[in-house]
């Protein structure tokens, strides 16, 4: 199976065209206000009308009250609401009706036992997104101990956390996530901007490495 890719944390028109161009799945614009890359509503629906109705707009929110969600799904046009604060169950069910939206759920990972229970509580999200644990919320950055994450889940695993064009294909061939999420493997100069070379080598790699092991199966 095709590993999905997701750029998260996009700003800049030029940085969306060229991920729109690369192939990507998602993109990802963040509504936390204490992050770097931090997206009011209009700034938002602006980047948004530039994608192509196959590529989706994931919004990014932690803690944010319902209303306003809701709100910034309707007036942005979001395809996909990913909670990445201290969300319960009930939030998360508290959306899906009303918005009739996916919604993934981040899980900062400490041990392999914050991915058993998260499964367990949290079955009602579409994806699970699998990040390192920090002390700060909306992406760390920082790689996690893949071997963690047992095999043959029946939930879709988006792996995140300190990948890069480097890392991502060990980190495929270790895990198999049904998607890839990446921001800082990509960025440039500073956070609000994106490295468009960074960017062409991680779904080079991802496409890469896909393409290898659909090789090594189809030759067992």
């Amino acid at each position: 199976m095709r590993t999905r890719i997701k750029f998260c944390g996009l700003v800049r028109p030029e940085d969306v065209d060229a991920a729109v161009r690369l192939g990507v799945d998602a993109i990802g614009f963040v509504f936390y206000p204490r992050s770097p890359r931090v997206l009011d509503r209009s700034q938002a629906r602006a980047l948004r009308r530039r994608l192509p109705s196959f590529v989706q707009a994931v919004g990014l929110f932690v803690n944010e009250p319902n209303e306003s969600i809701l709100q910034t799904v309707n007036e942005v046009g979001l395809d996909v609401i990913q909670l990445h604060g201290d969300e319960t169950p009930q939030t998360l069910a508290s959306l899906q009706t009303p918005c009739q939206r996916a919604v993934w759920r981040a899980i900062r990972m400490r041990s392999a036992d914050d991915l058993l229970s998260s499964i367990s509580i949290f079955g009602s999200a579409e994806c699970l997104l699998l990040d390192s644990y920090s002390d700060a919320f909306g992406g760390s950055g920082k790689t996690f101990d893949w071997s963690w994450i047992p095999a043959g889940l029946p939930t879709r695993l988006i792996l995140s956390g300190g990948l890069d064009a480097e890392r991502v294909g060990q980190a495929i061939e270790s895990v198999r996530p049904f998607a890839v999420d990446v921001s800082s493997g990509i960025q440039g100069s500073q956070p609000r901007v994106k490295d468009l070379q960074r960017m062409e080598a991680f779904v080079e790699s991802v496409l890469s490495i896909d393409a290898r092991l659909a090789a090594k199966s189809g030759h067992a």
